[in-house]
Protein backbone atom coordinates (compact mmCIF):
# COMPACT_ATOMS: atom_id res chain seq x y z
CA UNK A 1 0.00 0.00 0.00
CA UNK A 2 1.42 3.60 -0.56
CA UNK A 3 2.09 5.48 1.90
CA UNK A 4 0.14 8.83 2.20
CA UNK A 5 1.36 12.09 0.69
CA UNK A 6 3.67 14.32 2.98
CA UNK A 7 6.09 16.86 1.65
CA UNK A 8 8.10 19.61 3.98
CA UNK A 9 5.85 22.63 2.64
CA UNK A 10 7.39 25.35 4.85
CA UNK A 11 10.99 24.47 2.59
CA UNK A 12 8.95 24.56 -0.16
CA UNK A 13 7.88 28.11 0.60
CA UNK A 14 11.21 29.22 1.77
CA UNK A 15 12.60 27.67 -1.49
CA UNK A 16 9.89 29.70 -4.13
CA UNK A 17 10.77 33.04 -2.00
CA UNK A 18 14.42 32.63 -1.93
CA UNK A 19 14.27 31.67 -5.70
CA UNK A 20 11.31 33.29 -7.47
CA UNK A 21 13.52 34.75 -10.27
CA UNK A 22 14.36 31.39 -11.45
CA UNK A 23 10.46 31.20 -12.71
CA UNK A 24 8.89 27.63 -13.90
CA UNK A 25 12.64 26.43 -13.09
CA UNK A 26 12.40 24.72 -9.51
CA UNK A 27 14.08 22.12 -7.92
CA UNK A 28 11.14 19.59 -8.55
CA UNK A 29 12.90 20.15 -12.37
CA UNK A 30 15.66 17.53 -12.24
CA UNK A 31 17.45 18.25 -15.50
CA UNK A 32 20.14 20.09 -16.79
CA UNK A 33 18.04 22.74 -18.17
CA UNK A 34 21.13 24.13 -20.36
CA UNK A 35 21.37 20.92 -22.41
CA UNK A 36 17.35 20.57 -21.96
CA UNK A 37 17.22 24.60 -23.72
CA UNK A 38 19.86 23.33 -26.55
CA UNK A 39 17.74 20.65 -27.16
CA UNK A 40 14.80 22.42 -27.08
CA UNK A 41 16.72 24.87 -30.05
CA UNK A 42 17.36 22.22 -31.83
CA UNK A 43 13.33 21.51 -32.50
CA UNK A 44 12.15 24.58 -32.80
CA UNK A 45 14.23 24.78 -35.74
CA UNK A 46 13.51 21.44 -37.00
CA UNK A 47 9.83 22.96 -36.44
CA UNK A 48 10.62 26.15 -38.53
CA UNK A 49 11.94 24.18 -41.31
CA UNK A 50 9.37 22.23 -41.48
CA UNK A 51 7.34 25.04 -41.97
CA UNK A 52 8.96 26.45 -44.34
CA UNK A 53 9.04 23.10 -46.86
CA UNK A 54 5.25 22.81 -46.01
CA UNK A 55 4.54 26.75 -47.23
CA UNK A 56 6.81 25.85 -50.14
CA UNK A 57 4.81 22.59 -51.05
CA UNK A 58 1.68 24.32 -49.97
CA UNK A 59 1.97 27.34 -53.46
CA UNK A 60 4.29 24.92 -55.44
CA UNK A 61 1.90 21.77 -55.59
CA UNK A 62 0.07 21.40 -59.00
CA UNK A 63 -1.64 19.18 -60.93
CA UNK A 64 -5.07 17.59 -60.90
CA UNK A 65 -4.88 16.41 -57.55
CA UNK A 66 -2.89 19.24 -55.91
CA UNK A 67 -6.11 20.66 -54.50
CA UNK A 68 -6.49 18.78 -51.37
CA UNK A 69 -3.42 18.29 -50.70
CA UNK A 70 -2.16 21.99 -51.15
CA UNK A 71 -4.63 22.20 -48.32
CA UNK A 72 -3.06 19.12 -46.34
CA UNK A 73 0.06 20.72 -46.30
CA UNK A 74 -1.28 24.46 -45.38
CA UNK A 75 -2.81 22.52 -42.11
CA UNK A 76 0.42 20.82 -41.15
CA UNK A 77 1.94 23.86 -41.76
CA UNK A 78 0.50 26.02 -39.38
CA UNK A 79 0.12 23.06 -36.95
CA UNK A 80 3.96 22.89 -37.27
CA UNK A 81 3.79 26.45 -36.45
CA UNK A 82 2.09 26.09 -33.22
CA UNK A 83 4.68 23.92 -32.27
CA UNK A 84 7.40 26.41 -32.85
CA UNK A 85 5.14 28.36 -30.52
CA UNK A 86 5.22 26.33 -27.54
CA UNK A 87 8.93 25.03 -28.06
CA UNK A 88 9.98 29.12 -28.35
CA UNK A 89 7.82 29.15 -25.14
CA UNK A 90 9.17 26.63 -23.27
CA UNK A 91 12.45 27.75 -23.90
CA UNK A 92 11.76 31.04 -22.46
CA UNK A 93 10.08 29.21 -19.26
CA UNK A 94 13.05 28.02 -18.64
CA UNK A 95 15.43 30.59 -18.75
CA UNK A 96 16.59 30.53 -22.05
CA UNK A 97 16.26 32.66 -25.45
CA UNK A 98 14.62 30.87 -28.49
CA UNK A 99 17.27 30.91 -31.63
CA UNK A 100 15.02 32.11 -34.44
CA UNK A 101 18.41 33.20 -36.16
CA UNK A 102 18.04 31.94 -39.89
CA UNK A 103 21.95 31.79 -39.91
CA UNK A 104 22.71 27.85 -39.59
CA UNK A 105 18.76 26.95 -39.04
CA UNK A 106 19.36 23.80 -41.54
CA UNK A 107 22.23 22.57 -39.63
CA UNK A 108 20.70 22.69 -36.64
CA UNK A 109 17.37 21.18 -37.68
CA UNK A 110 16.73 16.96 -37.78
CA UNK A 111 14.99 17.70 -41.03
CA UNK A 112 16.18 18.73 -43.95
CA UNK A 113 14.68 21.01 -46.20
CA UNK A 114 13.95 19.50 -49.84
CA UNK A 115 11.19 20.39 -51.99
CA UNK A 116 10.45 18.20 -54.54
CA UNK A 117 9.37 18.68 -58.19
CA UNK A 118 5.96 16.42 -58.11
CA UNK A 119 3.45 16.53 -55.96
CA UNK A 120 4.16 12.67 -55.28
CA UNK A 121 8.08 13.91 -54.40
CA UNK A 122 6.49 16.73 -52.07
CA UNK A 123 4.25 14.18 -49.48
CA UNK A 124 7.48 12.16 -50.10
CA UNK A 125 9.81 14.54 -48.50
CA UNK A 126 7.50 16.13 -45.71
CA UNK A 127 6.95 11.91 -44.84
CA UNK A 128 10.87 11.79 -44.23
CA UNK A 129 10.87 14.77 -42.47
CA UNK A 130 7.62 13.66 -40.34
CA UNK A 131 9.33 10.39 -39.81
CA UNK A 132 13.15 12.43 -38.41
CA UNK A 133 11.15 14.24 -35.93
CA UNK A 134 9.08 10.88 -35.13
CA UNK A 135 11.79 9.58 -34.23
CA UNK A 136 14.19 11.69 -32.90
CA UNK A 137 11.03 13.67 -30.84
CA UNK A 138 10.16 9.98 -29.21
CA UNK A 139 14.08 9.40 -28.51
CA UNK A 140 14.00 13.54 -27.01
CA UNK A 141 10.95 12.62 -24.46
CA UNK A 142 13.28 9.52 -23.41
CA UNK A 143 16.21 11.48 -22.51
CA UNK A 144 14.36 13.74 -20.70
CA UNK A 145 12.42 11.16 -18.89
CA UNK A 146 11.02 12.30 -15.29
CA UNK A 147 13.63 15.38 -15.25
CA UNK A 148 11.81 18.08 -16.46
CA UNK A 149 7.87 16.58 -16.83
CA UNK A 150 6.50 20.12 -18.78
CA UNK A 151 8.79 19.69 -21.25
CA UNK A 152 8.41 15.89 -21.86
CA UNK A 153 5.07 16.26 -22.27
CA UNK A 154 4.99 19.20 -24.72
CA UNK A 155 7.45 17.08 -27.21
CA UNK A 156 4.75 14.08 -26.75
CA UNK A 157 2.29 16.57 -27.15
CA UNK A 158 3.92 17.20 -30.46
CA UNK A 159 4.87 13.65 -30.74
CA UNK A 160 1.42 12.78 -31.38
CA UNK A 161 0.50 15.59 -34.07
CA UNK A 162 3.80 14.71 -36.00
CA UNK A 163 2.73 10.88 -36.34
CA UNK A 164 -1.13 11.75 -37.11
CA UNK A 165 1.19 14.03 -40.18
CA UNK A 166 3.00 10.99 -41.10
CA UNK A 167 -0.10 8.79 -41.04
CA UNK A 168 -2.07 12.05 -43.01
CA UNK A 169 0.96 11.65 -45.69
CA UNK A 170 0.90 8.44 -46.38
CA UNK A 171 -2.68 8.25 -46.88
CA UNK A 172 -1.80 10.66 -49.93
CA UNK A 173 0.61 9.13 -51.05
CA UNK A 174 -1.16 5.95 -51.25
CA UNK A 175 -3.82 7.48 -52.93
CA UNK A 176 -1.89 9.27 -55.86
CA UNK A 177 -0.11 6.18 -56.35
CA UNK A 178 -3.22 4.55 -56.70
CA UNK A 179 -4.21 6.66 -59.04
CA UNK A 180 -1.04 7.54 -60.89
CA UNK A 181 -1.71 11.19 -60.83
CA UNK A 182 1.36 11.67 -58.49
CA UNK A 183 3.90 12.66 -61.40
CA UNK A 184 2.47 15.34 -62.85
Amino acid sequence: MKQPFRTDLEKIRKRARARMMDGAVTEANKSDVRRVIEVLNEILATEIVCILRYKNHHFMASGINAQPVAAEFLTHANEEQMHADWVAQRITQLGGVPNFNPEGLATRSHAEYAEGETLEDMIIEDLVAERVAIETYAEIARWIGTDDPTTRRMIEDILKMEEEHADDLKNLLESLKKTGRGRQ
